[in-house]
């Protein structure tokens, strides 16, 4: 149980940075909140592929993983849009 865990963290660092990696432009996120990506891209892939029927192959379930890249991709894009207000500058006072 703590093994999967700690496979499920690690894998999900390794797939939300790969996804920060692969999307272009620079994405102004924490690295936690890039490991959270990648966990819920990592675990959510997963699930599709299994529910698509590839989710378990005799090699490298490469249709999983090009999935669960492309939903870490998408939820890197996603948080870095929820957090693009709260990185900018300092607010300009308002002039009369």
């Amino acid at each position: 149980m703590i093994g999967a865990i700690i496979w499920g963290i690690v894998g999900g660092a390794i797939v939300g940075y790969l996804g920060r990696l692969l999307l272009p432009g620079h994405q102004n996120i924490s690295a936690l909140m890039t490991v959270i990506a990648g966990i819920l891209a990592a675990t959510l892939g997963g699930i599709i592929a299994t529910w698509l029927g590839v989710g378990e192959t005799r090699g490298i379930d490469w249709i999983r993983h090009i999935i669960q890249l492309a939903l870490a991709m998408f939820f890197v894009w996603l948080a870095t849009r929820m957090t693009a207000g709260r990185h900018s500058q300092a607010p300009r006072p308002r002039t009369p």
